[in-house]
């Protein structure tokens, strides 16, 4: 999988945030050395997020993402406000775009103090308070140095992590790349999907079902995710179909180190693995890999306890075209149902939406969160707990209802001493 090829989950998002004309969309141009963003004087110009993905050395792959003002006003104002704050959910920088020409002594009006930067207003430190907030790195972008005139030259010493910039003729705008690098590098080292599961030789199975709901002419994300994982741990891999596994497993000259299934496979993989083979899922990978299998393990228990009264809420992270069969809105309420012995309702979500309030529910049910990165991922799961609602993922849902949990996480250690 290419640079170019890299699923905006696994890229780091860096997005710009800022007052109405303070050059977000000038910068964000600049920066990515395309016309991304539309640029004009008349204040909300941007109205909606918009996102780029890039290379940024030596960072590697991004997302860079423009927001709307925070400042914006009226019923639209607001809407746009709050898509600017959903953007922030999934940042693992910010940027936070000052008009340099108001904010810096320097600008029309009086000298350059030494230490340069002077005037942000509540907004801006709101904002970085909200930064803050979140544990979010960010950056301090001050724009508009070409009409600064002779006082630019004056702004020196800027502390550590806010840069002077010039969208129209490009000056400072390495330097503010390079600073976004350096907080960007400072993130910690991601969990492994599978392959720290694995040593050098092993051989890993994995089953993946092809049926109406598969995608045409490819694999899904976390089936690709896995099978990179595999190679970069120089260990080996065998793809089949569930209809194909015994027949594979008997053509093997060695059990395998680990079987790996799609999560609606669960119980007739499970029903062919000797039981001392490890067994697991796709979902239950994505759930460890981005950090919140014991949280999702420990919501499985919700599951039986639903009654007719119960509300469910379904929601996956990307946003496809609903088969007949689709796992989300059809598969899940049938399986839950006849788990709980009870009819309780369901509401879904797709993509981007997300409540801020779950109080009105009683389980929350995820996708594995491919498409989300961990930053995204990690919001939902505060969301929940903070209205003391319980979440499950796909995967340790279906392995829960099949009766194969305890077994699906015998290859993650303390993670299996949690039912």
């Amino acid at each position: 999988m290419g640079l170019s090829e890299t699923p905006a989950g696994e890229r780091l998002h860096i997005g710009f945030f800022g007052r109405r004309n303070a050059g977000k969309s000038s910068l964000v141009n600049a920066v990515t050395g395309q016309e991304l963003a539309v640029v004009s004087d008349v204040a909300g110009t941007t109205t909606d997020p918009v996102s780029k993905a890039m290379e940024l050395l030596p960072v590697g792959p991004v997302v860079i993402v423009d927001t709307p003002g925070i400042d914006d006003e009226g019923g639209l104002g607001e809407l746009r406000v709050r898509k600017a704050r959903q953007a922030l959910r999934r940042c693992d920088v910010a940027v936070l775009v000052v008009d340099g020409s108001r904010a810096l002594r320097g600008a029309p009006g009086g000298p350059v103090g030494p230490g340069g930067p002077t005037d942000l207003d509540d907004v801006e430190r709101g904002l970085l308070a909200e930064f803050d907030a979140r544990g979010v790195p960010h950056v301090i972008a001050y724009t508009k140095a070409d009409l600064l005139g002779d006082a630019a030259r004056d702004v020196t010493r800027l502390p550590s992590g806010e840069v002077l910039v010039s969208s129209r003729t490009g000056d400072g705008v390495r330097e503010l790349k390079e600073t976004i690098a350096r907080m960007a590098s400072g993130a910690k080292p991601r969990q492994r999907l599978v392959a720290d599961l694995l040593g050098e030789g092993d051989l890993v199975v994995l089953v993946v079902p092809i049926d109406a709901s598969a995608p045409k002419g490819r694999l899904i994300l976390p089936q690709q995710l896995v099978l990179r994982d595999v190679l970069d741990a120089h260990a080996a891999s065998v793809v089949c179909q569930p209809a194909e596994l015994a027949r594979t497993l008997g053509a093997l000259r060695v059990p395998p180190r680990l079987i790996i299934t799609d999560s609606q496979a669960f119980a007739e993989v499970a029903s062919i693995v000797p039981s001392e083979i490890p067994l697991t899922s796709f979902s239950i990978l994505m759930a460890r890999y981005k950090g919140s299998l014991p949280a999702l393990v420990r919501g499985a228990a919700a599951l039986s306890r639903l009654t007719d009264e119960s509300r469910v809420l379904v929601s996956e992270g990307c946003t496809h075209h609903r088969q007949c069969a689709d796992i989300g809105t059809v598969k899940m309420p049938t399986w839950i149902r006849a788990h709980a012995k009870a009819e309780p309702s369901f509401s879904f979500t797709s993509g981007g939406d997300f409540p801020d309030d779950l109080a009105a529910f009683d389980l929350v049910v995820h996708c594995g969160g491919c498409m989300l990165n961990d930053r995204e991922m990690a919001h939902r799961m505060r969301v929940a707990e903070a209205a003391g609602v319980p979440m499950v993922n796909y995967g340790v849902a279906i392995a829960q209802m099949h009766g194969i949990l305890a077994r699906s996480l015998e290859p993650f250690g303390e993670v299996a001493g949690l039912l």
